[in-house]
């Protein structure tokens, strides 16, 4: 089970006269992480950073983590961003802080502290929600059967998904695969045995 965010959150800090622009944005994969990145720069590309560091996770494998300082100092701003993200325990997240520099220097530390409380005030604004991946499970059954199996399997309070053809194939989403197999088996009056088909998100308050 994740935390996540699921809506992006804008929030700004000024700090001796610089400003601090963070962007929080869900990223389901790297792709949308670096896209996230990308809008910042177009939106504001007078800034002299656009410092990131987004958690991702990725089927099969360990969550992919990156981080940028963008010309600030080497360690100073995407990696204590990356760490208040991890210390928050997100992951399918991107955050991007936009630097307008101000004219005074903050210094190494004031640097990891302005990059690190930029994040840390847009978690502190943004609705966490937790995620939960849930087993999807494949049926295939006749067309005449495959209504009247959708509703009971609906009634018992699964997400279905039919896809029509010649058979019809049935896609389940429950964590209980005794429960659906019971089930199906009962309303179709043979054993059926149902094939794994993947995960769905499950989103949580």
């Amino acid at each position: 089970m994740a935390r996540t965010i699921r809506t992006s959150v804008r929030t700004e800090l000024v700090i001796s006269r610089s400003r601090f622009i963070t962007h929080l944005s869900p990223a389901a994969d790297p792709d949308e992480a670096r896209a996230v990145v990308a809008d910042l720069r177009s939106e504001f590309p007078d800034a002299r950073h656009h410092c990131s560091a987004w958690i991702v996770r990725v089927e099969g494998e360990l969550d992919r983590e990156h981080s940028s300082d963008d010309g600030e100092p080497s360690g100073t701003a995407g990696r204590p961003m990356l760490d208040v993200l991890r210390g928050a325990g997100l992951t399918d997240v991107a955050a991007v802080v936009v630097r307008y520099f101000g004219g005074i220097l903050l210094g190494t530390g004031g640097l990891v502290r302005a990059y690190s409380d930029s994040v840390s005030g847009a978690i502190a604004e943004a609705e966490i929600w937790t995620v939960d991946d849930v087993p999807r499970w494949s049926i295939t059954v006749p067309p005449a059967s495959a209504g009247r199996l959708e509703s009971a399997l609906r009634n018992a309070g699964m997400a279905v998904e039919a896809q029509w053809g010649e058979c019809v194939t049935l896609l389940v989403t429950t964590s209980d695969r005794d429960h659906l197999t019971a089930l199906a088996s009962a309303d179709l009056g043979y054993d059926v045995t149902p094939d794994p088909a993947g995960t769905v998100p499950l989103f949580s308050r």
